[in-house]
């Protein structure tokens, strides 16, 4: 019995052992640094589409079945490919670009899918293929731009390279962590000739520099040795008047018994002169006392009454003046007034009279122009008066000419029969014949003369429709004259 728990007991150990080895054998953990890409059988991975055949795994562990599935490690390292590109500026000047592409497969399942199919078993190759993608983006780019915009802007070279290389790089499941152009070869020596004008001109500023600075140093040496004559100068002098000082003092102590005589005596006249300037001050205020102030006295008195004399006239004459300045400025006034109030009369009636004539004017000149306007509208109406009247004239003698001239006739028959009596006017006395039978005779004579002028006008009418004149030069508007009167036989 203890034989068979024995048994089973070791039975129960080697099946923990190979159960432990097993799982071992199939359980697969992901490095921080890696991805795991397990093929073998139908996966769906979030974010990529199913059916893809593998699965990947990171940063944890997973159960592999051997001889069913594949285990192969992606690394998710940082990698570096240097930069040797020989390119062509705008300009058409040959430069050698050098730099560094760090990069590294993308954290994401796509890029990771991406960088699986492409370098799984060609990761050392990575490198490689990164600096061809860029090679040919950093060649384009430069081509277009020109060599002092590349130096001046290689962070502006480095942005459109990068920006360029994106898209490639996303396919290829990378990302590029840094993108650096460390130097720019430049074998014509292009650079160099740019920059010796640059250089040029920082020589000359630092020989004018050095100049200015040698110009200020010997300037500065100059006022120091300036500085120490003048400290020299002054110590001389102080010390030439101290020796002087000290001379001073050595002869006025080999003078000071002399001195002290001279002192003495002039101390003494100092004295008998001032005893006799007090004489004289005394006798000169005795003078003053004795002489001098009555004299003054009496001066002022006189001088003060003159002065009060000469300052009553002057006050009198200035008030006379005063008076006579008002008084002349009273009238002055007066006359101002009245003048400007003649002036302003004046100004007002010279006004008055200029209104009332420019008014008188005026209303004279509306007066003119109205007449005018009257006898031109009176002359233009009987203008068309009289051509209106022309005019049916004219119509009534085209229609009815007959008609016409009868009413003329009728119109003048009084006239005519006048100048028909004239040749009667001469006569003084006149026998008529037969009685009332010779007058009925002569008034038939004068009607007939009416009928002739009647038949005259006819024929003038016929006449002016046919030439437009009379045959006898008469006008078209004229009226033929009478026949001669008939002498009437008058028996004396």
């Amino acid at each position: 019995m203890p034989m068979v728990v024995g048994v089973v007991a070791g039975v129960a150990v080697a099946a923990i052992a190979v159960l432990i080895g097993l799982f071992k054998l199939m359980w697969r953990v992901a490095e921080p640094n890696e991805a795991l890409i397990i093929s073998g059988s139908n996966h769906k991975t979030e974010g990529l589409e199913a059916g893809m055949g593998f699965r990947i795994v990171t940063g944890r562990g997973t159960l592999v079945l051997p001889g069913v599935q594949a285990v192969r490690k992606l690394s998710l390292d940082l990698n570096e490919t240097e930069l040797h590109v020989d390119c062509v500026t705008h300009q058409g000047i040959p430069l050698k670009v050098r730099g560094v592409v760090i990069f590294k497969v993308g954290d994401d399942f796509v890029s990771i899918a991406n960088a699986g199919r492409r370098f799984l078993d060609q990761q050392k190759l990575m490198s490689e293929r990164v600096h061809n993608v860029f090679a040919g983006h950093l060649r384009s780019i430069v081509g277009g731009l020109t060599v002092e915009d590349m130096i001046r802007d290689r962070e502006k070279l480095t942005g459109q390279t990068r920006a360029a290389c994106g898209t490639e790089m996303e396919k290829l499941g990378l990302i590029v962590d840094s993108l650096q152009i460390h130097e720019i070869e430049d074998p014509t020596g292009y650079i160099q000739n740019l920059a010796m004008p640059h250089a040029a001109a920082v020589q000359r500023d630092a020989r004018i520099a050095q100049a200015e600075a040698n110009r200020l140093a010997t300037e500065a040496e100059q006022q120091s040795f300036a500085r120490m004559a003048q400290a020299t100068r002054d110590s001389e002098i102080l010390q030439a008047g101290y020796q002087a000082e000290r001379d001073k003092a050595g002869a006025k102590a080999r003078q000071a018994g002399p001195l002290a005589d001279a002192a003495a005596r002039q101390e003494v006249v100092v004295q008998e002169t001032r005893v006799a300037e007090l004489e004289a001050h005394r006798r000169e205020q005795q003078l003053q006392a004795d002489v001098r102030k009555p004299a003054d006295a009496k001066a002022y008195e006189k001088r003060t009454l003159a002065e009060a004399e000469r300052d009553a006239r002057i006050s009198g004459a200035e008030a006379k003046a005063k008076e006579t300045e008002l008084a002349a400025a009273a009238e002055a006034t007066r006359v101002k007034t009245a003048a400007s109030a003649e002036a302003e009369a004046t100004k007002a009636r010279g006004t008055a009279m200029a209104a009332s004539t420019r008014a008188t004017g005026e209303a004279e000149a509306a007066s003119a122009q109205a007449r005018g306007l009257a006898e031109a509208e009176a002359a233009k109406a009987k203008g068309l008066a009289e051509a209106e009247a022309i005019k049916a004239r004219a119509a009534a003698l085209a229609e009815n000419q007959e008609a016409v001239v009868a009413q003329q006739l009728a119109e003048n028959w009084p006239e005519i029969v006048k100048a028909g009596a004239s040749a009667f006017g001469n006569v003084d006395n006149m026998v008529v014949l037969n009685g009332a039978d010779g007058m009925a005779d002569m008034l038939a004579k004068a009607l007939t003369m009416g009928g002739t002028g009647l038949g005259l006008a006819r024929q003038l009418l016929a006449s002016m429709n046919q030439n437009g004149h009379t045959q006898n030069g008469t006008s078209l508007n004229g009226v033929a004259a009478p026949p001669p009167a008939q002498k009437v036989p008058v028996q004396e």
